[in-house]
This record gives C-alpha cells, structure tokens and sequence, in this order.
C-alpha cells in the first residue's frame, strides 16, 4: 500500500517540476506569465492530476478564473510536453485548479491577531 502511495507522490512531485518550466519556457499566452505550480495531487490510478497554481499579484476573481481557463485549455498542450520528459507509459489528465491556501492563511493570521488584541483589550 505505501508503495502505491509513493508512487503517484513521485510522478505529482514530477509533474509539478516539470509543468512549472513548460508553462515559463513554452507558453506564449501573457496571461500565464505570473503562474507558479504550487502541488500536483495525482489519482491512485494516476489516470487524472489535479494541479494546483498561484498567481503572482493576482488579486481579481475573474483573473484568476481566466487564467485557469487558459491553462486547462492548454493542458493537451502542456500533457503531451511533460509525456516527452516521462518514462511511464502514460501521462495523467491534467486539470488545474486555483491554490487560495496563501489568501486563507492571511485571513486566519488577521483572525487569530484580532482576537489577541481583544484579549489584550480585555485584560487591561
């Protein structure tokens, strides 16, 4: 079992590696200029990969959704580009997804920081 695991972490930790320079080096559109891949979650059967980006100073929702369509629209693209650089015999599907935990982590610090304050407050 754990070797099973260890596998599709490989071939995500992979992808990962190797969907990040496809996108910098050989995508032309400008709008996949600020992206970074952040994690590659790989099903069991490694028939699918869910990857996951950030944008570089991209605040605005409707931004980042287009900027997601791009990329999915070029996962053929980007799927036979990486297919070159593997040595399994296939390549999973690639589906991107948009990695809000940095925005969630800021909302979390302002709460926790919130609260101390008015704890702070409290004791006074």
């Amino acid at each position: 079992m754990s070797h099973e695991y260890g596998r599709h972490q490989r071939v995500g930790d992979f992808l990962a590696r190797e969907l990040a320079v496809v996108i910098q080096q050989q995508m032309r559109d400008p709008r996949v200029r600020g992206v970074s891949v952040v994690d590659v979650e790989v099903s069991r059967d490694l028939a699918h990969a869910r990857v996951f980006v950030r944008l570089m100073g991209v605040q605005d929702r409707n931004e980042i959704d287009a900027t997601i369509a791009v990329l999915q629209k070029a996962a053929g693209f980007l799927r036979s580009q990486v297919a070159k650089q593997m040595t399994a015999r296939t390549t999973p599907a690639l589906h991107f997804a948009y990695d809000d935990s940095g925005e969630r982590g800021d909302e979390l610090d302002a709460l926790i920081a919130k609260a101390r304050a008015a704890d702070r407050a409290r004791h006074e």
